[in-house]
């Protein structure tokens, strides 16, 4: 199977008419997400309750994964935030919808702007300095029982590149998104409570979060998708042990054109582009193995789940289900320069999301 062309030109995403102006895979978000141009409905006044955005952050620590989300389907926004404790299993989920994404503020593209949502002592916010530097901030407070506080700084070197696909779709429909691996993140986390303070008395327990050992994931998009819908993604952010650092982004099942891939290697910093990856795995059980191989050889890899989270919404016309998967990745990729690289248990996520939006 070919690969999409690689976009490598800046531009708008929409024509005056609304349709995408290309489609394929860019090393960098080059297209603008000019959404006043949407023209997929005769009465523009529907199309807000169509449009899909979002910006997911995972930060992947050595023992320990917390995420942050703001997103909206159009007529409900989501804000939710979760907390695994690779060790031991705990776990904790919170989440907040709003009618209609009330109150949840998108920025237009990846590149800028800010991300917020506020409901009282709850606020999460991302806010971009430069598309370089990013900071989060989060303040949950009766996040399981305990509080979640988050001063995040996630800080790209120059020239890190990224996966941005723009996925097309019949009727003017499609879906843009970046995806950035290996992002180092530093600052620190407040979630749950010492337990060498009295109850009375108590304070949270802090986690540090430090270059050396700890990396961001974001997932940004946007896009006006079919009613059902149904996505694959597989993502790990980790350091090898000469100490670069290494990112594998995987996906099928978006678009209607199968050259179109998230398929790709990161290696610090640096993309290499697969071609289409088979998955086999078990839907009626998502914690046996996976395994994943690209159509050019130069990806395999076993996937052996430890975690299932599961995420489920079901209002009215909106259905969503989420199967993720917290596991080790081993195997071996292959570089565009032919490195072939060694994965011996490095902990990531893959999971299988079905979807009536």
């Amino acid at each position: 199977m070919t690969v999409a062309k690689e976009i490598m030109d800046k531009g708008p995403l929409l024509d005056g008419n609304g349709n995408i102006t290309a489609f394929g895979w860019a090393r960098q978000p080059y297209l603008d997400a000019n959404l006043e141009n949407l023209r997929f409905y005769s009465l523009k006044a529907f199309q807000a309750l169509r449009v899909k955005r979002w910006q997911y952050f995972g930060i992947t620590m050595p023992a320990h994964f917390f995420s942050f989300t703001i997103s909206t389907v159009g007529y409900l926004g989501s804000i939710f935030a979760y907390v695994l404790d690779f060790n031991t299993g705990e776990y904790h989920e919170e989440t907040v919808t709003v009618p209609f994404g009330t109150g949840v503020v998108l920025p237009r593209n990846s590149t800028g702007g800010d991300c917020h949502y506020v409901k009282g002592d709850l606020h999460l916010h991302f806010s971009i300095e430069n598309d370089n530097e990013r900071r989060l901030d989060i303040n949950w407070p009766c996040f399981g029982g305990s509080v979640l506080k988050a001063s995040i700084r996630l800080q790209l070197m120059q020239g890190h590149e990224s996966v941005a696909n723009v996925f097309p779709y019949p009727s003017k429909r499609f879906f843009y998104t970046r995806k950035v691996n290996c992002i180092p993140a530093e600052g620190r986390i407040e979630y749950g409570w010492d337990e060498d303070t009295h109850y009375v008395n108590r304070i949270p327990k802090v986690y540090k979060i430090q270059t050396s050992d700890c990396l961001g994931t974001l997932d940004w998009g946007v896009g006006v998708w079919p009613y059902r819908s149904f996505w694959i993604w597989g993502s790990l952010s980790q350091h090898l042990p000469d100490g670069r650092t290494i990112g594998i982004n995987l996906g099928g099942g978006i678009g209607n054109d199968p050259s179109v891939t998230d398929n790709a290697i990161i290696l610090n910093g640096k993309v290499s582009k697969l071609g289409a990856v088979d998955y086999i795995y078990d839907n009626k059980d998502f914690k046996k193995p996976w395994q994943m191989t690209s159509s050019d050889g130069r990806l395999s890899l076993e996937f052996k789940p430890f975690f299932e989270r599961v995420a489920k919404t079901n209002v009215l016309i909106l259905s969503s289900e989420v199967h993720q998967m917290f596991g080790r990745y081993s195997g071996f990729v292959v570089t565009d320069a032919g490195e072939k690289i060694e994965i011996k248990d490095l902990i990531g996520w893959a999971e299988e999301h079905q979807a009536k939006w």
